[in-house]
């Protein structure tokens, strides 16, 4: 039993340290108990028979209770057998994890060595990425250093896969590194070519702009005041940002220039969500002065199909009249486009509004339960 159980013991402590969550600890510990149990009864019966010989007596009942723990101690070594049995699989690979651990922090340690030179002699190393990754290696290996002076086994398996994993992502640095100057090269003319795109489209800002103020209602625009003077601060911090790329790429920092080509691109994707509210919004406004009912009528179709689902799935007692405010809404807003300048775009943001809402509504009754039919 004493065997049995050192074996199962060292296992489950293998298991603790390397798999922690599957709870083998737990299964173990009654079992344990009842091999400690037992063997402090051998110890006492022992104790006693070796006490009843020196004193030439007999113990009372000592056939009866040496059959006794026996019992005790056959079970409990079938205990400790049907533990490890019904675990064998997790046990052993908690076992050979736990054997590999050293060779594999050996392995890993050599590995990020010989990376670690090649990054030193790399005519890269200067890359932020190359540094970044050499500095993560460096302390990966000063934790796996640390661990290795008496942690638990699980806690060094855990810094060699550290420190293997950033050893992977410096020699990724080192293989994409040559890569960067072409990269940036292409970077650096693509955003040149679509500053001077946005600049263009830039130009026609004000005066489209211009035309809203002329064609609509002030208030129709009044959100789009700044979007010319918005739209060339952004353009000109695309400038600036291309400018900075070309000097790090003339530099030989292409990763440098890399950053500031992806800023350039924001700042151009800015300055075109500029230029474009406004083109658009005076795209919009032709469109519903040229047919001002068929945005109304697009949202009565959605509140129409709300209703009919509201019916089909016997919704209407809690939102039949909730709906059909909805339809007054619609008219309030029609009735409200009146006048020599109509506020168009508060006609469209109010409709929208109301779709939205409607919309809301429609996915709010599809999540419902159908109420029962009696």
């Amino acid at each position: 039993m004493d065997r049995r159980q050192s074996v199962a013991e060292s296992a489950t402590a293998a298991a603790e340290q390397i798999f922690p969550e599957r709870g083998l600890t737990r299964r173990w510990e009654p079992v344990r108990a009842r091999c400690y149990t037992a063997a402090d009864a051998y110890l006492t019966l022992t104790e006693q028979l070796d006490q009843a010989e020196a004193t030439g007596t007999s113990l009372p009942q000592g056939q009866a209770r040496t059959d006794e723990l026996v019992r005790r101690l056959t079970e409990a070594a079938r205990g400790v057998d049907e533990y490890y049995r019904g675990n064998q699989a997790q046990l052993e690979e908690a076992v050979a994890v736990v054997a590999m651990v050293p060779r594999l922090a050996d392995q890993v340690t050599a590995a990020a060595a010989s990376v670690r030179g090649e990054a030193a002699e790399s005519p890269y190393a200067h890359y932020p990425s190359v540094r970044r990754a050499t500095t993560a290696v460096d302390e990966a290996l000063i934790t796996l250093r640390a661990a290795r002076g008496g942690a638990a086994v699980g806690t060094v398996r855990e810094a060699a896969n550290r420190l293997e994993a950033a050893t992977k992502e410096l020699a990724d640095a080192l293989a994409v590194a040559p890569s960067r100057a072409a990269a940036a090269k292409n970077a650096v003319t693509s955003v040149r070519t679509r500053l001077a795109a946005v600049r263009t489209r830039a130009d026609g800002v004000a005066a489209a702009y211009s035309t809203l103020l002329r064609e609509f209602n002030a208030a129709s625009s009044a959100d789009l005041a700044d979007n010319e003077r918005e739209s060339q601060r952004a353009i000109a911090a695309a400038d600036d940002a291309l400018s900075r790329a070309r000097a790090a790429a003339a530099e030989n920092d292409p990763e440098l220039a890399l950053e500031l080509t992806t800023t350039a691109r924001g700042n151009l994707a800015a300055a075109e969500q500029q230029v474009d509210a406004v083109t658009k919004r005076l795209t919009l406004l032709r469109e519903v002065r040229e047919n001002p009912q068929d945005k109304a009528k697009a949202v009565r179709f959605r509140l129409r199909d709300a209703q009919m689902l509201a019916v089909g799935r016997g919704l209407v007692a809690e939102w039949g009249s909730v709906l059909d405010a909805q339809a007054e809404r619609i008219d309030r807003v029609s009735d409200a486009l009146t006048g020599r300048h109509p506020d168009y775009w508060a006609y469209v943001t109010e409709l929208d509004a109301v779709a939205d809402f409607i919309a809301g509504v429609v996915d709010r009754m599809r999540k419902q339960q159908i109420p029962r039919r009696e």
